[in-house]
């Protein structure tokens, strides 16, 4: 095999390789975690585990993600609480902001939604097609590379 083919498929493992490997990001993240009975309740954190106390949340119905369902704002330990319309089932977009940082979840309520499965709120046919885009590039990349050079 030729040192220049061996080099190629070196740099494609290592690109698969750290694809595959979890990985954090420590820049100015979001967490939002909820728990849901009859009420839903939801705590936002910075990366850093400080309240984003007084953000401005927004809920979205399932039916009309354009228009706010209903506005308000986090507690000093950046909680917030509402009961959703249990005539509206489907996935509840809840955003939360708070100077220019801020994040959304995705809230399945009522029995007929299913969940999809997945890691870091992407479905497995996301991380799929995000790997295969990738790989893609670095096929397209190791070839531009190899192409002859006119003299």
């Amino acid at each position: 095999m030729p040192k220049k083919w061996r080099v190629i498929a070196a740099v494609i493992g290592v690109l698969v390789l750290g694809l595959l490997l979890p990985t954090e990001a420590l820049a100015h993240g979001v967490s939002i975690e909820y728990t849901s009975d009859i009420e839903i309740t939801i705590a936002a954190r910075y990366d850093t585990g400080t309240p984003m106390a007084g953000a401005q949340v927004a809920v979205y119905a399932p039916d009309d993600s354009s228009t706010p369902w209903l506005t308000g704002v986090c507690d000093d330990e950046g909680r917030f609480s509402f009961t959703p319309d249990a005539s509206r089932p489907g996935i509840w977009d809840v955003q939360v902001r708070l100077a220019g940082h801020g994040g959304m979840v995705h809230i399945p309520v009522g029995e007929d939604t299913a969940s999809t499965g997945g890691v870091g709120g992407y479905s497995y046919l996301q991380i799929a097609l995000m790997a295969a885009c990738v790989i893609w590039g670095s096929i397209g990349t190791a070839l531009y590379f190899r192409r002859r050079r006119p003299a």
